[in-house]
């Protein structure tokens, strides 16, 4: 991974409006933790500032013995929360950035 570009307006105010929801992965899991914002990797690339999800510490950077990490135990992860893009695509929706998911 490249380094990244400074973030928009737009960008900012996303992933601050992301992070103040607590993680995504623990709200599926029943409860409530703070939040830090992840950035979707594909490719070894991040796809952007808008591609980005709430995740706790242990979501995000943990070793997976606990609770799946997105870091470290991808495939469980998403076999448990589902895919970034599927955690991402929700959170577009709740948050009304579009009204409806596409299948």
């Amino acid at each position: 991974m490249g380094p990244s570009k400074t973030p928009t307006k737009a960008e900012r105010e996303w992933m601050s409006r992301i992070a103040e929801l607590g993680c995504v992965a623990c709200k599926q899991d029943g409860h409530q933790s703070p939040a830090s914002v992840h950035h979707i990797v594909q490719g070894n690339r991040r796809l952007g500032h808008l591609f980005t999800l709430p995740l706790c510490e242990i979501h995000h950077k943990g070793d997976g013995r606990v609770v799946p990490s997105v870091h470290f135990t991808k495939r469980t992860f998403a076999a448990r929360y589902g895919s970034e893009l599927e955690l991402l695509a929700g959170l577009q929706v709740q948050l009304g950035v579009y009204d409806k998911v596409i299948t």
